[in-house]
């Protein structure tokens, strides 16, 4: 259970140092679920849970003053304490909004000491001493990394019993509410999406996907493939490419 827990904490703190690399999305739940189910040997209820709770946390992003609840440790807990029990994708979406909110409160209580790091970088900034902006930029972040080490490892190690409780007090209707929640979440995550990406001249090629899956049984990959057809073919790609070679000869005669 001590090795798991290290195992646990561990992809927690990859989550967070994702952050001082460029934020390359890998706390995502979709990302962190499966590693946290190669961690306890059972990938397919990690990959199950990551889509999930990807859905699930899918609007939960920063705007402006707004924090969301934290994701990544909600996600690697939820997923982590539904495969040690044995459980499904229900448990685990049941317990990561709880488990998230709760990572976020604890969070917020060790905001104010990051004023002092700050305050430190701008002295540093104005002696011109850039080792010193980057020692503070990867203190704070490697600290951070160990804060989700610990919330992660520790409530791994120490919960799981706990957990249990919680679950079997739960109604079985409850949990099987949360089932069915689960099979609606890829509609309205897709709904959610749509939302964004889906204009007026875009609406036809919505509807010729739908078709194609749903009365000519094309499947997924063949849809993608001619998605990708179309898009080459409105965009003109290919001619752009050549556009943009013929330009860089006509630079470098004029060079000469």
């Amino acid at each position: 259970m001590i090795v798991q827990a290290v195992l646990v904490g561990l992809i927690g703190a990859l989550g967070c140092l994702d952050y001082q690399l460029g934020t390359l999305y890998m706390f995502r739940p979709i990302v962190m679920c499966p590693l946290v189910g190669l961690a306890l040997g059972d990938l397919q209820t990690g990959l199950a849970v990551g889509a999930s709770l990807e859905l699930l946390f899918m609007g939960s992003i920063s705007i402006g003053a707004y924090v969301p609840p934290n994701e990544t440790i909600g996600g690697v807990l939820a997923c982590a304490f539904a495969i040690s029990l044995g459980e499904g994708t229900e448990a685990a979406i049941a317990l990561a909004m709880p488990i998230a909110v709760l990572s976020l409160a604890i969070g917020n209580l060790l905001q104010p000491i990051w004023p002092f790091f700050v305050d430190k970088a701008d002295s540093f900034a104005k002696k011109g001493n850039l080792k010193g902006i980057y020692a503070v930029h990867w203190g704070i972040g490697l600290w951070g990394c160990v804060e989700y080490f610990l919330l992660c490892g520790g409530a791994f190690l120490l919960g799981v019993d706990a957990v249990q409780g919680i679950l079997d007090w739960i109604p079985s209707f409850i949990l099987d509410g949360f089932g069915v929640a689960a099979n609606l979440l890829p509609a309205m995550g897709f709904a959610m999406l749509g939302r964004l990406v889906i204009t007026k001249k875009l609406v036809p090629f919505y509807f010729l996907g739908f078709l194609l899956c749903s009365y000519m049984g094309v499947p997924v990959l063949g849809v993608a493939i001619l998605a990708i057809i179309i898009g080459i073919e409105k965009f003109d790609l290919i001619n752009m490419d050549m556009g943009a070679q013929v330009a860089l000869e006509g630079d470098d005669d004029d060079d000469f």
